[in-house]
C-alpha cells in the first residue's frame, strides 16, 4: 500500500495520513462517506436508503505515473481516494474480489469509480485522462474501484495487499 487518506468533510480531495481505521459495514472511521447508506450528496439526494457501496475508494499509484506523462500532478489521496496501492490491477478485478489490506482488513470490491466533473475543477482536463471511450465507443473509467468493509482494522502505507479473486464466472466491474 503506497498511502492511506481520509477527510471528514465532503470535500474532492482528502488528507494523506499515518494510518487509517477501517469499519466493518462502515467504511473509514472519520470519513465523510462512512455509513451503511449511500453518502455520496448527489446519491443522498436520488435516495437516501441505498446501500452505501461506495465505502472505501481505491486507486492504483501506477495511474498517477500515467496522469504525470500527460502533465498532470497528482499526489496520494487528491483524486478523494482512501488508498492508493501499488503493484495491484485493480481496474481489472472482477466485482466481488477480497482485497486484505493488512493485516486485519478486508474490503471486498463493489464496482468501478464513476468520475464527476469535480474532477477538471480540480486540475482542467484531467477528466478527460481518468475517462475515455475505448475503439469499439465504450465507456472506460480509470479513477479506481469502489468497495465495502467486510472485516475491519486498522491500515498504513507499506502494509501488504493480498488479492482473493472470487469463484469463477467473474463479473465484470461496472460503475457504482
Amino acid at each position: 500500500m503506497a498511502a492511506v487518506s481520509r477527510s471528514g468533510a465532503h470535500e474532492f480531495s482528502k488528507a494523506e495520513r499515518g494510518r487509517i481505521r477501517l469499519l466493518a459495514g462502515l467504511g473509514v472511521e472519520g470519513d465523510a462517506h462512512l455509513g451503511v447508506t449511500v453518502q455520496h450528496r448527489s446519491r443522498v439526494a436520488q435516495d437516501p436508503t441505498q446501500p452505501n457501496l461506495r465505502q472505501v475508494h481505491l486507486i492504483h499509484q501506477e495511474l498517477f505515473a500515467e496522469l504525470a506523462a500527460a502533465g498532470f500532478t497528482v499526489r496520494p489521496g487528491e483524486l478523494g481516494e482512501n488508498v492508493t496501492t501499488a503493484g495491484v490491477d485493480l481496474l481489472g478485478l472482477p466485482r466481488g474480489t477480497r482485497l486484505h489490506l493488512g493485516v486485519e482488513a478486508v474490503v471486498e470490491v463493489t464496482g468501478l469509480r464513476n468520475p464527476c466533473p469535480q474532477i477538471d475543477a480540480f486540475q482542467q482536463g484531467l477528466l478527460k485522462q481518468v475517462v475515455g471511450r475505448d475503439a469499439e465507443g465504450r465507456i472506460v473509467r480509470r479513477a479506481g474501484v469502489m468497495g465495502v468493509v467486510l472485516e475491519g482494522g486498522e491500515v498504513a502505507p507499506g502494509d501488504t495487499v493480498r488479492v482473493e479473486l472470487p469463484e469463477q464466472p467473474w463479473q465484470a466491474l461496472e460503475r457504482v
